[in-house]
């Protein structure tokens, strides 16, 4: 078989075009969330909310977030373990929550999450039942009877009622139907998921694999264990070499040997282009950390810093803040990664004009 061989310009420009940043913008929300296979919840607004401005970046001005509340709410995209997905792809998923927890948990929690729910099954029960006749509830509405508390040494530890749930998401048992007030509202799996038949665990897996790829243009045969999505593809698409970089990928055929033309764009510290910090090192050869979590005095590129991508490489990150109460995005620094040329600097300053715009913001720059 074939070993693709590709330049690290190739394997970018790959990436780049496989998560709809190249200069041909897709048509609308849901080609977007179909294209990408998730947009990924986040309560962080420093700037917009994750999977706005992930559509943002995406589609540019045309996009409004009430699309996406919209679309929730008719449920042709459906929240699913802290991430929106398209209502058709649940079915890739329900064969395993039914063999759960073998499948879809990290096999070093696997134990303990069987154990612990086996001990809180009266309160199990106690949800349903709640759920069943008056749902859907925020999980404050959900009374605690766990006899067993969650221990862990983050911020889960004691919040027993919303593990619980989590974990029945897992399960296929309940499901997130719509917010309020920014509350997630819980009800029963059946009145929330299409009642379509579900693809066996084996055959899904691959197809999550190819969406995946396909998501990513070029990714990791195999990379560590994670519960929700995966950064890996399998054996989906063709084994490829990229100059410089140790080790085989995987690439997605279709994006081999086509054409490129790039853009400008903000991205999210949690966008599918840079989320794998591995590979953006890899590929990309660009240093980016989440700063939110530093002392402010440690942060070398600010509380939550956009990445900025030009074209097929990332050049920098932008420091800024929405302060919807002042009315204004203040940007407190650019970064430049290497100088930027003149026509860099124009299209990035467009680019942050466009975001204030987007945002119905007065623009404010650093003196």
């Amino acid at each position: 078989m074939t070993v693709h061989e590709l330049s690290r310009t190739d394997a970018r420009r790959i990436a780049v075009r496989a998560q709809l940043l190249d200069a041909v913008r897709p048509d609308g929300l849901p080609a977007v969330v179909r294209g990408l296979t998730l947009l990924q919840i986040d309560p962080t607004a420093a700037v917009a909310p994750n999977a706005d401005l992930v559509a943002w970046s995406r589609l540019g001005p045309t996009y409004e977030p009430d699309e996406l509340t919209a679309a929730l709410e008719k449920r042709s995209l459906l929240e699913l373990q802290a991430m929106i997905r398209p209502a058709e792809d649940l079915a890739l998923y329900r064969a395993e929550m039914a063999e759960w927890p073998e499948r879809g948990t990290p096999s070093s929690w696997r134990e303990y999450h069987r154990t612990w729910v086996a001990a809180n099954d009266a309160c199990r029960k106690d949800v349903l039942a709640r759920l069943g006749a008056e749902g859907p509830l925020p999980s404050r509405a959900l009374p605690d009877t766990c006899a067993e508390p969650w221990r862990s040494s983050g911020w889960t530890n004691n919040r027993n009622v919303t593990k619980l749930l989590e974990l029945m998401v897992q399960r296929g048992e309940v499901a997130v139907a719509g917010r309020g007030g920014g509350d997630r509202l819980w009800d029963l799996a059946e009145r929330v998921y299409p009642d379509t038949p579900p693809v066996p665990v084996e055959e899904a897996l691959r197809i999550r694999d190819e969406r995946r790829l396909r998501a990513l243009g070029i990714a990791r045969a195999r990379g560590p264990e994670c519960q929700v999505e995966p950064a890996d593809v399998g054996e989906a698409g063709e084994e490829a070499v990229v100059e410089g970089v140790r080790g085989k990928w995987r690439v997605d055929p279709a994006q081999l040997g086509r054409p490129f033309e790039g853009r400008t764009a903000l991205l999210s510290p949690f966008d599918r282009l840079v989320h794998d910090r591995r590979r953006t090192t890899q590929l990309f050869e660009y240093e980016y950390q989440l700063e939110m979590y530093k002392p402010a005095a440690k942060r070398r590129w600010g509380y939550f810093a956009l990445p900025i991508l030009h074209g097929d490489r990332l050049v920098g990150k932008l420091d800024a803040t929405a302060d919807r109460k002042a009315g204004v995005l203040e940007v407190h620094a650019i970064h430049e990664d290497v100088p930027f040329e003149a026509a860099v600097r124009h299209e990035v300053g467009q680019e942050i004009a466009d975001l204030a715009r987007w945002l119905d913001l007065e623009l404010v720059l650093p003196h």
